[in-house]
């Protein structure tokens, strides 16, 4: 009966440490899930932060103030536009005519003067 209690305690002994060392490996694990969802977070964040930068960027307005100032970019006109063929010839600009200048009367129109009947 001896042999069987020293099998017993050492079966419960043996249990016991399996048990905390098991706690102790969950216990790892949980504080390692708990720092890569913090991080997770934080990761999260800088991307809505920097897609927010992305967006504000990106305008129009800004994309074409950049390309005027540091790149010396105009806007197309047809007199600076040239078209090429497949065969690599440049079809001549089409040159926009002049403006007209406005037309002068030569005589000053006549006011319209109203009467009135008595």
């Amino acid at each position: 009966m001896a042999r069987l209690n020293l099998l017993l305690l050492l079966a419960v002994v043996a249990s016991a440490l399996y048990l905390v060392h098991t706690q102790y490996l969950s216990r790892q694990l949980y504080t390692e899930l708990d720092r890569t969802q913090q991080e997770a977070r934080r990761l999260e964040l800088d991307h809505d932060r920097l897609q927010v930068e992305k967006r504000a960027q990106a305008t129009p307005l800004r994309v074409e103030k950049l390309a005027k100032e540091q790149l010396q970019m105009r806007t197309t006109t047809p007199a600076i536009t040239q078209y090429v063929r497949p065969d690599g010839t440049v079809i001549p600009a089409v040159v926009a005519p002049p403006p007209a200048p406005p037309a002068t009367p030569a005589t000053p129109a006549a006011k319209p003067v109203a009467r009135t009947q008595r």
